[in-house]
This record gives C-alpha cells, structure tokens and sequence, in this order.
C-alpha cells in the first residue's frame, strides 16, 4: 500500500496504551480527531435496542424495520409519514442530549491543546457539548439541515422549530399535511441534508468549514501530529480512515491513534507511528482524564 525510506516516529514504550496514548497527547502539537458512528453510540445514541423501539414500535411492527438507519431509506407511500418517521429519527438524534457525556470528556480531555475535529456524525454533539464551531467540520451533513430535493439552489434550512412540531402532532405514523415541508424556491419537496446521493448541498458554511480544516493541515505540516481517530467504521474509510493513515505515513513526525469496539487495526507500514486501543470510547477518554488529573 506504501513505500517510504525515511525514519518514521517510534511511539515510546511503557506500560499501557492508554499511557502512551496520554503520552501523545501531551507530547503533540496539535491533535486532528476523526470521530465517526462509534464516538456517539459510546454516549448513548444508539440506533437500535430499546432506545429504538422506544420511539419507532409503531413503525417496527408495520414494516419489520431492525434499526432507525435501515427505516430511513424505506420508500413510504406519502410524505405525511415519510417526516413522522423522520421527525422522531432527527427530534431524539438531534435535539435529544446524549444519555452520556463522552463529548463533553471529550473536551475536557482537549482544552489548552490545539485541535480541529473532522467529524462524518450528523448529530450535533460536538456543539452540544460546547466544542468551537470554527474547529470542526461535519462533511456529512446536519440532521438539522433540510435542502430542496432537486436541489434548485444551494442553501440550506434550519428545521428545529418544525420538526418538534411533527413529532408532537403526528398521529397514526403521520404528520399534518400543512406541515410536509417544500422548497421556498422551486416549490419541490424538500429532503434531509445528508450526503446519500449527488444531490447533497455543500452550503456557504460547509465550504468555510472545509477551508479551516485545510488550514489547520496547511499549518501543522510536518510538525508532530497526532490523528486521533475514535469510532470510525468501514462503511466510508475514505473520509477519515484512509487519509489518516497516509498523512501519518507521510509525515514521519505524525502519530495514528485509533480507539474502537471493532478491532482497530492499521497499515503495517505505520505501526510503530501507531496507537490501537479496542475498548469502549468513553471508558478511555475517563481513563486518559484521570492520568490527566494525576499528572498535573
């Protein structure tokens, strides 16, 4: 997969990853955090379970839906229950909290260090938590962004105020039909902000997120990077896995970190720049706050 002839970092040998993760942590002069699914099912925001049949059994025993991801991509009939699904899919991901606090460990675990998140998550737990809008970039999309389906233009719409209203006045797997939402250009359904097709709207404010995050890679090339990767699965390793293990291979001064349930693995070609901890995302960042709190 790579070739390379320079030196590349060794990480420093002691007692447990978590230490050496503590290590680099410190040690680094700038973290860039790739978070992914798994960062918000170790807070709580889990998809399938109780959390799912709490909130979609009328759904469940209509169409055999397994999870709310897999509901989400069923062709409903109208739209009038097409937004009573998808009303209680953003209302408990979006405008719910988390049950567990990881993101905001997650910030403690951060401060005075200098960071920029890249983030596929669509569920606002970053700001949520009180993490710097400016440092972060959701490339994916916003559950609390509707965009018109075609799309006739390029901007996106806040949908907080009408969706609460949807999940409140929805009956019978419906929502009211004044209250199906269309463009205020071109009259045409409108759709979720979420990046499934070619249709996918990068507004004004995704640009000028992808342009801080090229800052931020601009400003800390060559310099000791750690690529803190946390819950980040297969299903688009080009977004965040692969690219972080090329700019750690290209950088012989980079560490790669990756936390997950899912055996973390990394390029052979890495792996004395690399730091692979299978365990619970949110047990690790409490561990790494208490060596945080020892040391100071």
């Amino acid at each position: 997969m790579f070739s390379k002839t320079s030196t590349m970092k060794s990480i420093t040998p002691c007692c447990n990853k978590t230490t050496q993760l503590k290590q680099e942590i410190d040690r680094a002069d700038a973290i860039l955090v790739g978070a992914g699914a798994g960062l918000s099912a170790s807070a709580g925001l889990t998809y399938t379970g109780v959390r799912f049949e709490k909130y979609f059994g009328d759904f469940i025993k209509k169409y055999n839906f397994r999870d709310m991801y897999s509901g989400g991509f069923y062709p409903f009939d109208t739209l009038e229950e097409y937004w009573a699904y998808w009303s209680r899919y953003i209302y408990i991901n979006r405008y719910h909290n988390a049950p567990k606090n990881v993101y905001g460990s997650l910030l403690k675990l951060l401060q005075k260090k200098d960071y920029f998140i890249l983030t596929t998550n669509v569920d606002h737990c970053f700001q949520k938590a009180g993490f710097d809008k400016n440092r972060l970039f959701y490339m994916q999309g916003d559950y609390g962004l509707w965009q018109c389906s075609k799309p006739c233009h390029q901007n996106t719409y806040d949908n907080e105020r009408t969706v609460k209203k949807m999940f409140l006045e929805q009956k019978d797997r419906k929502i009211p039909s004044k209250l199906v939402p269309y463009c205020p250009v071109c009259g045409a359904p409108m759709s979720m902000n979420l990046r499934a097709d070619l249709t996918f709207v990068e507004d004004e404010g995704w640009h000028k997120a992808a342009g801080r995050y090229q800052d931020f890679l601009s400003r800390h090339r060559g310099l000791h990077l750690l690529y803190l990767e946390l819950g980040v699965g297969v299903n688009t390793p080009a977004i965040i896995k692969y690219p972080f293990w090329k700019m750690t291979f290209q950088n012989p001064m980079a560490v790669y970190a990756c936390i997950n349930l899912s055996a973390p693995y990394c390029p052979n070609e890495i792996k004395k720049q690399t730091i692979c901890i299978h365990d619970d995302i949110g047990n690790i960042i409490n561990k790494l706050l208490i060596l945080k709190e020892t040391s100071c």
